[in-house]
């Protein structure tokens, strides 16, 4: 939920208010992951000092803070790490001492930013009291914090040097649960490690120099072959006018013939390969590896920028390379250089992490002439909605191909049940599917809530296929449920936005829904994506059915019609801004009426309502209003009912005949110029929203457009900030 940014410059020139200015606008562009608090940590004036600054309340407020501190900014630093945090409250209320940064003592020796949950944390804090420490906070990221000096400190008085990333190995091998962390320290300057499990983390490269190579190196903890078995340097012999250095086993570090002239001042120095880095007296240390895409071909330093982040919206400004990290990578940072690390080598496991380029745009994630996210993302919804099609779809041909599944289409066609499995906005665009599904594959379909399907440990086989579906890829929930199936041998298909997200990596196949990012909290543009995601793979599934012949050429031209027909809805908006300010205004609650197709946009309208709105709202299956909810239905309340034209049309003019009979003045979305409802809403005085036909499955895609417009104009005339609802985080990725 948190977003987590950091900051590493190696030979690059950078003022101290430059510095804080990449940290803050790291986190703008991260606050939709939680807007609680926020904090930095940077270098101060002394040589291993920390500075830290953070403030309760959004990115602004930590601005305010920083003015008031009013630190040097003309400070130039040729290297510097620094960490930042913008909080989603899980443990410990929204107070100053809770926000990120957390510290491990008074002098700020270990700093910590971290997204996630230790669950194992009132155990450490009971240890770490128990040696002597005391606490600040109430969360369990300060555990984290004091884990690593109690570590650090313990090792010390045995006589141990611990490089950071093998201190960092102590640390997460005590820890339970999910995080995404950063941590700096003055013990380890210049340096940063960044680590994730369960947590999204990824890493931007910006260069002056071009990359060697397009990938970073694994380097796991059990190779045998360069790596020493202590980092500590316990030999020095003498040979002529050389001085041989050699770890505590007598072998040289790479088997490599690592010597320093007797006039060389060597204890101002770390080896570090073949090469000498000056490093403060005393901390005479020895570095055993070298990454090569960092490696020059001169042999000279490459100046380089690092952004460590949750997100790669918050570094597209910076640079387009991107590392993603996976679960149980340990990255760190240091000497211009990039080095991961895990603990040991898993059968099949990469032996690389690939360095990507993004395709985002900067302007991609800005408001443009939009007052808000949430408005800029459903009026992109004609061009988002066409992109998820785009280089997919022949309308000429009426036929569909998805890369991704191709090679796996046979196995899927073969599933006994195919099993969805999503949250919230995802769950409903499975919803939304499942009967197109249905009759397409001739499969069952069962959906799931990811925290209910583990919650009863649902049966899954090997010839059962699971369809995950998240915006972000990284909903825990989710990944949990994803790992369950993948213990139990079911193919696995991701449909994602994010790409490199831990669903695509770790699904068998899938499909991105290429919506563009999705910066507003509510999830808009990327519901209708999936929801075309979705429809796509039921018509690749019955591509081989001569019966699915005619039902597929009507469902492909349908979805050439769409993106046009979202723009002529969207042209309601006025309409939609005065039925809020009148009919809707003050209201308490709200139901929504569907059936059929048109449930799961009775339950996304709810949704998107009550959580921008903070109006109460419910959606109903219209065929169930008579045993029960008919009891709520009086003159005062206000309902929307889904009235458009498919085989179900008669059954839902019966249930909205049930309502206006009890007094009820349902608002009717319908289709444009529909007879019916142009009789009943003048007889019955209705308010009605005209929307375009399109075939059956497709016309939640239309339904959903004033919905969405609703629950932002109630929201913006209730001075609510829309992209920021209270108390919810755009990824839910804890528990």
């Amino acid at each position: 939920m948190c977003g987590i940014f950091g900051y590493v410059n190696y030979l690059v020139e950078k003022s101290r208010g430059e510095i804080i200015d990449t940290l803050v606008e790291g986190l703008e562009r991260l606050e939709y992951r939680g807007y609680d608090s926020t904090g930095i940590a940077i270098d101060g004036d002394e040589a291993g000092e920390s500075l830290i600054y953070k403030q309760i309340g959004k990115v602004s407020e930590l601005k305010k803070e920083i003015a008031r501190a009013n630190p040097d900014r003309d400070v130039t630093y040729v290297t510097h790490s620094g960490i930042a945090h913008t909080r989603w409250a899980t443990h410990g209320q929204p107070k100053q001492v809770n926000c990120h940064p957390q510290r491990s003592d008074p002098n700020n020796t270990f700093v910590i930013v971290h997204n996630g949950i230790i669950t194992n944390f009132r155990e450490l804090k009971t240890l770490l009291v128990n040696n002597g420490f005391k606490f600040e906070s109430d969360t369990d990221t300060e555990c984290i914090a004091k884990l690593y000096k109690f570590i650090y400190d313990t090792n010390q008085k045995n006589g141990n040097e611990l490089d950071f990333h093998e201190l960092t190995k102590l640390v997460l091998l005590e820890l339970e649960g999910s995080y995404g962390l950063l941590c700096k320290s003055s013990h380890y300057p210049g340096e940063i490690i960044a680590t994730r499990k369960g947590s999204p983390l990824l890493i931007g490269v910006k260069s002056e120099k071009k990359l060697k190579v397009d990938f970073v190196d694994v380097e796991f903890g059990d190779d045998a072959i360069g790596r020493p078995e202590t980092p500590i340097l316990s030999t020095i012999s003498e040979e002529g006018d050389d001085i041989r250095l050699t770890n505590g086993n007598g072998k040289l570090a790479n088997g490599r013939n690592l010597t320093l002239k007797k006039s060389d001042p060597f204890e101002q120095h770390q080896v570090n390969a073949n090469k000498l880095m000056p490093i403060a007296p005393n901390e005479f240390n020895l570095r055993y590896s070298q990454s090569r895409a960092f490696l020059s071909e001169d042999g000279t330093p490459n100046p380089v920028e690092f952004f460590v982040s949750s997100d790669a919206s918050s570094v597209i400004k910076h640079t387009k390379k991107v590392l993603f990290l996976e679960d149980d990578d340990l990255a760190h940072i240091y000497d211009g250089e990039l080095h991961i690390h895990r603990s040991r080598r898993e059968v099949g496991a990469s032996m690389t992490r690939s360095i990507q380029t993004l395709e985002m745009e900067l302007a991609q994630i800005m408001k443009g002439p939009y007052a808000h996210f949430m408005q800029k993302e459903i009026y992109e919804q004609p061009e988002s909605t066409l992109n998820t099609m785009r280089g997919r779809v022949d309308f000429d041909n009426s036929s569909v191909m998805l890369g991704g599944l191709a090679a796996w289409l046979p196995a899927i066609r073969r599933a006994r049940k195919l099993i969805m499995i999503a949250c919230g906005t995802s769950y409903h665009s499975c919803l939304a599917t499942r009967a197109i599904f249905e009759e397409l594959s001739e499969t069952p379909v069962i959906i799931e809530l990811a925290s209910d399907f583990l919650d009863r440990k649902s049966p899954v086989f090997r010839d059962d296929v699971c369809l995950f579906v998240s915006q972000s890829g990284e909903t825990a929930d989710s990944i949990l449920a994803l790992n369950y199936c993948l213990e139990r041998g079911a193919l696995t298909v991701g449909i994602v936005n994010a790409v490199g997200s831990t669903i695509s990596r770790i699904t068998h196949c899938g499909v991105h829904i290429n919506a563009g990012p999705e910066i507003g909290v509510a999830s808009t543009k990327a519901y209708t994506s999936q929801f075309i995601a979705l429809v796509m793979i039921a018509l690749c599934l019955a591509d081989d059915k001569v019966s699915q012949i005619e039902r597929r050429k009507d469902i492909i031209k349908g979805l050439k019609a769409i993106p046009a027909q979202i723009k002529e809805v969207l042209n309601l908006e006025p309409q939609i801004k005065e039925l809020c300010e009148n009919e809707l205004k003050d209201q308490k609650s709200l139901l929504l009426l569907g059936r059929g197709y048109q449930y799961a946009s009775a339950l996304e309208g709810a949704l998107k309502i009550k959580e921008i709105s903070y109006m109460h709202s419910e959606g109903i299956l219209a065929g169930e209003l008579k045993h029960g909810v008919l009891a709520l239905v009086d003159e005062d309340l206000p309902i929307i009912a889904f009235a458009t034209r498919d085989s179900l049309f008669p059954k839902v003019v019966t249930a909205i005949q049930q309502v206006t009979a009890r007094k009820g003045h349902p608002i009717i979305i319908c289709n444009k110029g529909d007879e019916v409802w142009n009789e009943k809403t003048h007889e019955d005085e209705l308010a009605k929203i005209e929307v375009p036909q399109t075939v059956d499955c497709l016309q939640g895609l239309l339904n959903i457009i004033p919905l969405q417009l609703i629950s932002y104009w109630l929201a913006v005339n209730k001075g609510i900030d829309v992209d920021f609802p209270r108390n919810l985080a755009k990824s839910v990725t804890v528990e």
